[in-house]
């Protein structure tokens, strides 16, 4: 028995013992229509370029293979196919399992239905039974890969019957570019994020509406190739799919305040019905009870919480006093202080006024209109950490109470990171997109010394900010 195994790996040895990587194999051969690469005395060819959508077997074929040979034939080579340190099963046909190709890529670059040139060796492999050795390793060649995934846009609108506006006698259609209104999404990637939302209100019920693409919007054709809607004219479902071939206008059947989800991977919508208004918007005293500019956005629909920043001042000594307005410069329906048994931090109760405690400045409000409770913190200090600073201390900022603004020059931040954040502490801090900074976002990647920061939503939806 002990003679036998000696035997076998003699032979195996022999069989690989004359290259560095243990081969014996003559010159490489070549094709070069196919860009073939050296493997052993044989070579590796790629193919075309592979879209996985088109793919629906097991396996996928992911390169040519003429294998390398041996002076000794009773052993065959098992493959490998070896993409950045991993190592994948490989037929001796050049075929791969086609999940594990998936994985891969997914893994690797995301969803996004782009071609992805991967950087690939193939290992030949060869076993007496107890002992496996490797025979060859290939030259470099590239498998080339489009991932599965349907057509995502970067941003989507909503067009319909329940944006056509009235101005004098003249009726304003709902269903155009100046009409369509934009869905919300977060600062990922589409295809790491493909939720999408929106909320709107019907008044009339029977509303028909249609979704358009960016880039629809972007070339001013809005219904060019692209639009997406459900599959029959008129659907009134709350749940659905969605194509975008031939899309029809889905319908609302009752007038009321709605939510769209849309779910652009597996083209999915859900409209449910909601009882609370996107913004709520701050009146009083700051503004001589006049205006309603600055608003509080709506961030829980379930519950009715509100959040953001608010200046509160007091220019012609009436008290530091504000309510709410569901409607910019409409009164029905006001939330005022008896909206509240809760007043936590500087909110205060002033009769049906809501007042704060700590003097004029900038205050960041969590409003619970669901539990009926209001937080005012008062921003101290309002800075800027990160890389810049080594993640040590804030570089303070200034309020500009002409423009409604926090600012500091020659700060230097840099693109490897930092974040906005209130009186030194994590509590309260901003970060994202610096056209949407979202309570807890990602950190900032942009360099600049003049920061400006527009927290109260007064020339816009969104908190935001520029760096130059």
């Amino acid at each position: 028995m002990i003679k036998k195994i000696l035997l076998g790996m003699t032979l195996l040895m022999g069989m690989v013992s004359c290259t560095e990587d243990f081969t014996d194999w003559g010159n490489p051969q070549t094709n070069s229509q196919k860009e073939a690469v050296a493997f052993g005395n044989g070579s590796v060819a790629p193919v075309d370029v592979i879209n996985l959508a088109d793919v629906n077997t097991e396996k996928v074929k992911v390169a040519s293979i003429v294998a390398p040979t041996s002076s000794n034939a009773a052993y065959t080579p098992n493959y490998k196919i070896n993409f950045d340190g991993q190592s994948f099963d490989i037929d001796a046909d050049g075929n791969m399992a086609t999940a594990e190709l998936t994985s891969y890529i997914v893994d690797k670059y995301g969803k996004r239905p782009t071609e992805r040139d991967i950087d690939a060796t193939l290992d030949a492999w060869v076993s007496n039974g107890s002992t496996a050795v490797k025979m060859a390793t290939s030259a470099t060649f590239q498998v080339k890969a489009i991932p599965e995934a349907p057509v995502i846009d970067e941003g989507y609108y909503l067009v319909g019957d329940m944006f056509t506006t009235i101005e004098g006698e003249t009726e304003i259609s709902g269903w155009t570019k100046e009409s369509a209104k934009a869905f919300k999404h977060s600062d990922k990637d589409v295809y790491e994020d493909p939720i999408f939302t929106i909320s709107f209100e019907t008044k009339k019920p029977d509303q028909y509406w249609k979704i358009i693409p960016k880039k629809n919007i972007d070339s001013g054709d809005i219904w060019a190739a692209g639009v997406v809607g459900p599959k029959v004219d008129g659907d009134d479902s709350m749940t659905g799919l969605l194509t975008n071939g031939d899309a029809k206008a889905g319908k609302i059947a009752k007038a009321g305040k709605y939510k769209l989800t849309i779910n652009m991977m597996d083209y999915s919508y859900t409209l449910e019905e909601v009882n609370y208004d996107p913004f709520i918007y701050f009146i009083g005293a700051t503004d001589g009870w006049t205006k309603a500019e600055q608003k509080l956005a709506l961030v829980d629909d379930a519950k009715g919480v509100y959040t953001g920043y608010l200046y509160c001042a007091d220019p012609n000594g009436w008290g530091n006093q504000f309510k709410f307005q569901r409607v910019a410069g409409s009164w029905d329906n006001e939330i005022n202080s008896g909206a509240f048994s809760t007043f936590s931090g500087a909110a205060t109760s002033e009769g049906g006024n809501i007042s704060v405690n700590a003097g004029e400045g900038v205050y960041y409000f969590d409003v619970n209109l669901g539990e009926g409770t209001i937080t005012a913190t008062k921003v101290e200090t309002m800075g800027m950490i990160g890389t810049f600073n080594n993640w040590d201390g804030d570089a303070k900022m200034t309020w500009n109470a002409e423009e409604y603004c926090f600012e500091a020059t020659n700060v230097g931040v840099t693109a490897d990171g930092w974040k906005f954040r209130v009186n030194g502490g994590w509590d309260i801090n901003l970060g994202g997109s610096l056209n949407n900074l979202t309570a807890g976002g990602d950190n900032l990647k942009v360099a600049g010394n003049t920061v400006k920061l527009y927290p109260t939503r007064k020339t816009s939806d969104n908190i935001y900010c520029t760096v130059e």
